[in-house]
């Protein structure tokens, strides 16, 4: 490694196979401090670490703190925004007592997968994240195709997510103009949330092209919701006036009004709703290159997405649900927006409703950029093994320091996806089922691999639960089975060509083009794990060279570099530890 005559070190030019000179490009030694020097052979020593373990050449920064993490976990999943969006799925399939106790049930079974998803990742930290999982759990025989089948699901999952987003974003925009006109007889039109939907997939695409303000925009999307999720509590509850409904009408009432004949199919279709509210906890597994300390890391921002999920969307559900006038009203709502049509029961004012509902609006562009930094990561890892056509073109990671590529084609079939909304006026519900199904579908795979290979034979991480993670594999297991089954049930009876549940023949169709498209071409370029970890002598070696350069370097300007690698070491062993 050269050292500039003005103290530079050279500027890197390509993360091709992240080299060490990414760390300090255009930083001057001059100003080089220890805690940045920490930073800099910490990130160094991690992609080691991970080029030994896994075989995958490092080429994202390490640029995620705990917080960042967390703003794209809980920015994703939103729960109590995840409510608001989704409000009417469960109020016809039963009023707000399905919503409420929903609540629980789906927290609960969240809170095993999420320990699952972290005794995982802690173990295998891998931006692949199921799909690898599976890639080292699954029988030897079965593991590609396994690897493979889990990767396109989740992948699948990740861009309905981000197209059910999307359509709650333009939904939302439409009913606010709706409500602001004044005029009781507009109604939103589909084709008018068609196109905000494109408009919007169009302009969200921008804030995923670079990969320095990434961390600060997770953080101010976390920000944003927790900010939005007070304001709106306190001026719903301040402006209700202590005329709030009763406690039976919350917690007690059941309103079937789905035609199903069984009250309890009516009640596991409502869950749909909470479901959504609790779903992709995996995004954070898929940032495990852009960490420090994955094994430890991200555990925590799973574990804290569900906890800080639960208690702000039970509270919120409870609190609107309280401040209710007249629940007829939102069956039929001309806004399409139940939730905005509370605030405006509650506030008796337009512009007030409005203004509450913006701050829903911002959080769902939280809520759909980070989305887009998942599916990107999913959409890129899995190129990397040559799980998708045109991998060689998804898997590039351009000057930008992100997977620029996976991006872009994630975004195009979200495009696509959401000309599903012009077909059909349950096609919204469709897509919260979509990404519900395929990605529990994704994290039931790797879950019955660790229950057939045994849990105890396997390196464990420093997030280990014992007899409470089988327990929650258990329950992962079932849950996803379950849903599958009953998620995929029409919303409401008579089924007619306008109300089906298409998700079904999504699943079906989907899962066919996978199965066609692994025994025509997929098998025979997709990346085995033999294959990838045989090139590991080559790749630590070559980067171990690097990090013995990068310590040589700073030798000159940190004054303590001793203490500074012996914490680094001392972290890395104890992690080594851990594993053993």
């Amino acid at each position: 490694m050269k050292l500039e005559k003005s103290g530079a070190l050279e500027p890197h030019v390509s993360v091709e196979i992240g080299e060490i000179k990414s760390y300090v490009s255009n930083r001057s030694l001059e100003e080089m401090t220890d805690a940045k020097a920490t930073k800099i052979l910490s990130s160094a020593q991690a992609d080691l670490d991970m080029a030994a373990e896994t075989g995958y050449k490092p080429e994202l920064r390490r640029n995620f703190s705990v917080l960042s993490l967390l703003g794209v976990g809980f920015g994703l999943t939103n729960s109590w925004f995840g409510i608001s969006a989704s409000l009417i799925t469960s109020i016809a399939s039963g009023g707000p007592m399905i919503v409420v106790y929903g609540i629980i049930i789906v927290a609960l079974v969240s809170s095993c997968i999420a320990i699952t998803l972290s005794e995982l990742i802690s173990a295998y930290p891998n931006a692949g994240g199921q799909y690898y999982w599976t890639m080292k759990l699954a029988p030897k025989k079965y593991a590609p195709f396994l690897s493979y089948l889990c990767g396109a699901l989740a992948w699948a999952g990740s861009v309905f997510t981000s197209a059910s987003v999307t359509i709650a974003i333009a939904s939302s925009f439409m009913g606010m103009v709706v409500l602001g006109s004044g005029d009781p007889n507009k109604t939103v039109k589909t084709w008018q949330v068609f196109v905000v939907y494109q408009v919007a997939n169009l302009l969200l695409v921008f804030f995923n092209l670079y990969e320095k303000p990434l961390p600060a925009i997770s953080k101010g999307a976390l920000g944003i919701s927790l900010i939005s999720f007070f304001t709106i509590m306190v001026v719903v509850l301040a402006k209700a006036d202590g005329k709030f409904q009763s406690a039976h009408f919350v917690f007690v009432q059941f309103t079937n009004g789905t035609g199903w004949n069984s009250s309890g199919i009516a009640f596991i279709v409502g869950l749909i709703n909470p479901n959504w509210s609790f779903s992709c906890l995996d995004a954070a597994t898929h940032m495990a290159e852009e960490m420090l300390d994955p094994r430890r890391q991200i555990p925590i921002a799973i574990i804290g997405t569900v906890i800080i999920g639960f208690v702000t969307s039970f509270s919120y559900s409870i609190a609107m649900f309280f401040s209710i006038r007249n629940l007829e009203d939102l069956y039929t709502s001309r806004t399409g927006v139940p939730i905005m049509d509370i605030f405006y029961q509650v506030l008796g004012s337009r512009s007030g409703a409005i203004g509450l509902e913006i701050l829903i609006f911002l959080t769902a562009i939280g809520c759909n950029i980070a989305s887009h930094t998942w599916q990107a990561r999913l959409c890129w890892s899995f190129a990397r093994d040559n799980g998708l056509p045109g991998s060689k073109y998804w898997r590039a990671v351009s000057s930008t320091g992100v997977p620029v590529n996976a991006h872009l084609m994630s975004c195009a079939w979200c495009a696509v996806i959401g000309c599903i909304y012009m077909g059909s006026t349950t096609a919204y519900n469709a897509m919260v089922v979509g990404c519900i199904i395929f990605l529990l579908l994704s994290y039931l795979i790797p879950t019955v691999c660790l229950l057939i290979k045994g849990r105890n034979n396997i390196p464990h991480g420093p997030f280990w639960c014992g007899t409470v993670g089988l327990i929650s594999n258990c329950v992962l297991i079932f849950w996803a089975i379950f849903a599958t089954v009953f998620y995929s049930l029409p919303a409401v009876m008579p089924v007619t060509q306008n109300n089906m549940n298409y998700v079904s023949a999504v699943f079906v169709g989907y899962t066919l083009y996978c199965v066609i498209y692994w025994m025509l071409r997929g098998k025979h370029r997709f990346t085995y794990v033999e294959e990838r970890e045989a090139g590991i002598p080559d790749l630590t070696h070559e980067l171990s060279h690097k990090l013995e350069e990068l310590e040589v370097v700073l030798s000159a300007k940190v004054t303590n570099l001793d203490t500074v690698l012996s914490a680094r070491n001392a972290r890395r062993y104890d992690g080594i530890d851990q594993k053993m």
